[in-house]
């Protein structure tokens, strides 16, 4: 077998791929908010908060894992590419 199939990621690696896949969940948070029993103002906070997150946790992520891998991901959750096939 190929060895570079056994080799395991390092524990880093695993993080960053965990920070850019997080970041897109916390990008639906604000999908969430306009639903919650809060004030408007605090709404507001948790939507910037919930962004300004979400952006950061995915650079972080970035800086971890590299560009090209952050960049695959991003395109998966892109709604453009999703009916385009696979060549």
């Amino acid at each position: 077998m190929n060895q570079s199939l056994n080799k395991k990621k390092p524990l880093l690696y695993k993080i960053g791929i965990s920070l850019v896949v997080f970041s897109f969940v916390i990008w639906f948070t604000p999908l969430i908010v306009p639903f919650l029993p809060v004030t408007a103002s605090t709404k507001a906070v948790l939507v910037t908060g919930a962004l300004i997150l979400a952006e950061v946790t995915f650079w972080i992520g970035v800086a971890i894992v590299g560009k090209e891998v952050a960049m695959k991901f991003r395109s998966y959750f892109n709604p453009r590419n999703w009916k385009k096939r696979k060549e």
